[in-house]
């Protein structure tokens, strides 16, 4: 069940006069509207040893909309460059156990994995707001951990920077995009829930993977505490899974390299589905499967029908 929301209308935001990142603003009274004659949907498929699947044709995937089984009208196969971005975690809790100094090293293995000149790439960071240090661009040279040169400070409010920079995200023409989260995981300065952001996402039809940084905490005597820890990785795991992202364990050197290995290609390779919408307005969840069960398929959770308004 999601809450009704709104998207944040967003301004790009440059350097203050100290060259300091200036937050980037929002709408006091965000609201979205989306009319759509078709649904389309970016879907990656995988087999159980994780490698991409090609060639699959419309008769071998199966559509559900709000339970529902729904004709796909085309299929086809997309193969194209990668609008990123990325977006750090520079708050407070990013000063523990040296995850700020992970968070830069995975912003440099982002932009390494990336092809210059035909990918672009954006860096963003937050803490109890969103900054954008690098607009999107195709010199990826440009893109580097010299630019988090701000001291982890303040309060995590993690879901919210990631509905304003999926927002930013979604208003690129290239459909083969995605936001990259770097953090620790915490939360404690957000308005919205995962699942208000999922919804966000979702509808503009952004993927967001999250890339955690943080070493595991040692356990807990308190059992309250380590169910609240539970709660929230579990909100953090389902927001990524909605948008058709997932959380990936980016702890080590090793980790993060196995981790873009594995991503880039899905983002890459990707079918295009499209279908036709319900008459109903709002919010409709939908699932995507193929007829061989034992492919894995990742897609975003829904889509907006009709002239439906979510706000926040």
């Amino acid at each position: 069940m999601f809450a009704t929301l709104g998207l944040a209308a967003l301004l790009a935001s440059g350097l203050s006069a100290q060259g300091r990142p200036t937050p980037v603003e929002r709408d006091p009274a965000p609201t979205f509207t989306s009319g759509v004659d078709m649904v389309t949907v970016h879907v990656s498929v995988r087999d159980r040893q994780g490698r991409i699947v090609r060639d699959l044709s419309p008769a071998d995937f199966r559509l559900k909309d709000s339970g529902y089984g729904r004709r796909i009208e085309n299929v086809f196969p997309s193969d194209a460059a990668l609008s990123i971005a990325v977006l750090v975690d520079i708050s407070g809790s990013m000063a523990l156990d040296r995850n700020i100094d992970r968070a830069r090293r995975a912003v440099d293995a982002i932009a390494g994995a990336l092809q210059s000149g035909r990918d672009e790439l954006a860096l963003f960071t937050f803490d109890t707001v969103l900054r954008e240090i690098t607009s999107f661009t195709d010199e990826l040279d440009r893109i580097g951990s010299l630019e988090l040169r701000e001291a982890p400070y303040g309060k995590t409010s993690l879901y919210d920077a990631v509905a304003d920079a999926a927002t930013l995200v979604g208003r690129r023409a290239n459909p083969h995009r995605a936001l990259l989260v770097v953090t620790d995981g915490v939360d404690n300065g957000s308005r919205r829930t995962a699942g208000e952001v999922s919804s966000v996402a979702s509808a503009i039809a952004v993927p967001v993977h999250v890339l955690t940084v943080a070493r595991p905490a040692p356990r807990r005597a308190n059992r309250a505490l380590d169910a609240d820890a539970t709660d929230a990785a579990g909100s953090l795991a389902d927001l990524a899974r909605w948008t058709g992202g997932n959380v990936h364990l980016t702890r080590t050197p090793e980790d993060l390299g196995a981790t873009l290995r594995e991503l880039l290609p899905g983002l890459r390779y990707q079918y295009v589905l499209t279908f036709q919408p319900s008459f109903r307005r709002g919010w409709h969840p939908i699932e995507i499967r193929t007829a061989d069960d034992s492919l894995v398929v990742q897609a975003r959770g829904g889509y907006v029908a009709g002239r439906a308004r979510l706000k926040w």
